[in-house]
């Protein structure tokens, strides 16, 4: 896909903040940290449209981004960040589950977690979560860069048996530094929204 006209369109907190247009979104969700702006600004090519950092837990609202008036990439709060206070992280995980729970325009989740660890518990909790949504998603093993090439495709194979053992959910690495892997991420939602 080739992204023209990617836009930063909304943060929000509650439902009546959402975009009211209607245009499916797919949602990104991970740990804080694990590379949810970075996937987005690698997929449209862009470097800063969506604002990273290195700091865990930057992102603290629900960030709409339109892509081409097509869809929305959606990036939602990390979880398992210490250093948010109790209350902080109660009203971010509200929010986030209100969003989860209510929101009709959302078609896919992308969930991202880190190539180079076995998923944590909080991880396990997520994966479980999106399972018991019965929302379509997909797993992605994110920052394979940081792991040599020839291991990749192994550890992904790895990783996918210990969160998803039975294996019907696709799987696939990504890295922001080697985009080698954007293709694939970009056919599969391709075909996905084309059979929407």
């Amino acid at each position: 896909m080739i992204v023209k006209d990617p836009k930063f369109e909304i943060s929000a907190v509650s439902p009546k903040q959402y975009p009211k247009n209607g245009l499916p979104e797919i949602v990104l969700v991970g740990k804080s940290n694990v590379g949810k702006s970075s996937f987005i600004n690698t997929m449209i090519n862009r470097k800063k449209l969506a604002r990273t950092s290195s700091t865990p837990g930057k992102t603290r609202q629900i960030n709409f981004y339109n892509i081409d008036n097509s869809f929305y990439f959606v990036d939602l709060p990390g979880y398992g960040f210490s250093k948010m206070s109790k209350k902080e992280q109660e009203q971010v995980g509200k929010f986030i589950e209100e969003y989860l729970v209510s929101r009709h325009e959302i078609v896919l989740i992308i969930f991202l977690i880190d190539i180079r660890h076995s998923p944590t518990a909080n991880d396990k909790l997520m994966y479980n979560y999106i399972i018991s949504s019965g929302l379509p998603f997909i797993i992605l093993a994110n920052k394979a860069d940081k792991i040599a090439i020839t291991k990749v495709d192994d550890t992904v194979k790895v990783l996918q048996k210990e969160l998803n053992p039975i294996g019907d959910i696709p799987t696939f690495p990504f890295s922001s530094e080697r985009k080698i892997y954007k293709d694939d991420v970009w056919k599969f939602i391709d075909d996905f929204l084309n059979k929407q």
